[in-house]
């Protein structure tokens, strides 16, 4: 279908077209199927109209067996007269039988009784084993080149006690007939089978047509969106197809989620980086000679806002573009000891007891490795930062239920430290925002945490800690351990 404004449709071979395929494959399976049709259908009628004139002929061979006698010289007599059907007595009127003296080599002298029917000729049909009374079934050419069918049986007669030679009984009758009423059937049937095959072909391009048609919607619904027309894949679709339309309208949704969250990201960065760069700006065109160590003071420390600007705004943009990818698993136990190894060289002047608990099954989380880092290397720099001389790591998995489906990776740091209370902890989520402005930060680590376990489907949660600090509970989203 073309849209006005839109650029041609590039040409598709046959061959990919599904509408082709689907057309090519149904006619071809109807096809065969009427071919098959036919050939059984003519066959069972042929043999229906053979086995019936068989039988008929049987009835004639019985008759003939019937009348059949032997005069005192032992010789066989049929009277014309005796017989009720009167083609026997019209030349060649399809309709013939004869007796064959059967001498006991297995030689015969053909023709020694036959109707007048075959006027001046006679069935010569080849000698074979027969057993007497046993009938057997025959196709040859007859008078004048008619093709017909032989019943042939054996009799025996006995004379005075004298054992008389064998005589060989036939009836034939002429298959033309039979032959012009099969082949008149088979020619009706193949006229109806290719009416009914063309009827199926138009049924089935109708099937096709109606079939395809909700593609040819969800393909205007696709240049809809594409041309700005629509957000989202919108119409009414078949069950069949709405998996798909749902799937792709969740597609539309995640990128309409992620353009508008890089938008915002890019603001926040802006916004964030205008702040220190303004005082640096500042500091520069107030500087005197005896400001030089207060200024490299300055700088350096709006260098570091910045510098965790920066790398907030990295993570997000990172965890964003990860965070729902499947497959991703993350071993927590190497990432926890590579942190306190790094915790405990960088605040080394303080001997702070850093201690870890984890159950003896491996746990993992359902996410990329450095991102892992991230939330966990700020809380634990939080909580060493605020500690006296205990931080404690507590790890578990939380198996999965009817809420969450999936099973949750559960981490809780937890200090020695003064704590904040319930309306502070709230306040310590926010950008930005340090309580204590003795001790050296941005006020940006929690709020880190929280957006990127926010963006993989967790939480952070800040409460009193049994050691008498702060404790808080990371929990993310956990991956099979295979």
């Amino acid at each position: 279908m073309n849209v006005p404004g839109a650029p041609p449709a590039p040409s598709v071979h046959w061959s990919r077209s599904l509408r082709v395929r689907l057309l090519a494959v149904t006619l071809a399976g109807v096809a065969v199927a009427m071919v098959l049709a036919g050939l059984v259908l003519s066959g069972l009628f042929r043999e229906h109209v053979q086995q019936q004139f068989q039988a008929a002929l049987q009835l004639q061979l019985d008759q003939i067996t019937a009348r059949l006698e032997f005069d005192a010289q032992g010789q066989p007599v049929i009277a014309a007269e005796a017989l009720s059907d009167p083609r026997w007595l019209k030349p060649y009127s399809g309709l013939y039988w004869q007796v064959d003296a059967m001498a006991p080599d297995g030689r015969e002298r053909a023709g020694v009784l036959r109707s007048r029917s075959l006027w001046d000729t006679s069935l010569a049909l080849q000698v074979d084993a027969l057993a007497d009374g046993a009938v057997h079934v025959h196709e040859m050419a007859g008078p004048q080149g008619a093709p017909l069918l032989v019943l042939e049986r054996t009799v025996r007669a006995d004379a005075e006690g004298v054992h008389a030679a064998r005589w060989r009984l036939m009836v034939a009758a002429d298959l033309h007939a039979t032959q012009a009423a099969t082949a008149r059937f088979t020619g009706v049937l193949a006229l109806s089978l290719a009416v009914l095959l063309v009827l199926l072909a138009a049924a089935a391009w109708a099937q096709v047509a109606l079939g395809l048609k909700p593609l040819q919607a969800l393909q205007r619904a696709v240049q809809d969106v594409q041309e700005a027309r629509a957000s989202q894949l919108q119409g009414s679709f078949p069950a069949e197809v709405q998996p798909l339309v749902d799937d792709f309208n969740a597609v539309l949704r995640r990128h309409g989620e992620v353009v508008e969250r890089a938008r915002t990201q890019a603001g926040n960065l802006a916004h964030a980086l205008k702040t220190p760069l303004t005082v640096l700006d500042n500091a520069a065109r107030a500087q005197t000679p005896t400001h030089g160590p207060e200024l490299a003071a300055l700088v350096r420390e709006q260098v570091v806002v910045a510098r965790r600007h920066i790398d907030w705004h990295l993570a997000r943009s990172r965890v964003a573009a990860s965070a729902h990818l499947p497959g991703q698993r993350t071993a927590l136990q190497p990432v926890v000891e590579g942190l306190v190894r790094v915790m405990n060289k960088v605040h080394a002047d303080r001997a702070l007891d850093i201690s870890v608990v984890q159950p003896p099954v491996s746990l993992f989380f359902a996410g990329e490795s450095q991102d892992l880092q991230e939330m966990l290397g700020n809380l634990l720099d939080n909580a060493c930062k605020w500690a006296r001389s205990a931080v404690r790591l507590q790890a578990q998995l939380l198996p999965a239920g009817s809420e969450p489906a999936q099973p949750q990776l559960v981490v809780a740091v937890e200090d020695d430290g003064p704590g904040i209370n319930a309306a502070q902890r709230a306040q310590a989520l926010e950008r930005g925002v340090r309580l204590d402005e003795t001790v050296p930060g941005t006020g940006l680590g929690l709020a880190i945490v929280q957006d990127l376990a926010a963006l993989y489907g967790g939480r952070l949660d800040l409460e009193p800690a049994g050691l008498g600090g702060l404790r808080a509970t990371l929990t993310l989203p956990a991956a099979n351990a295979h």
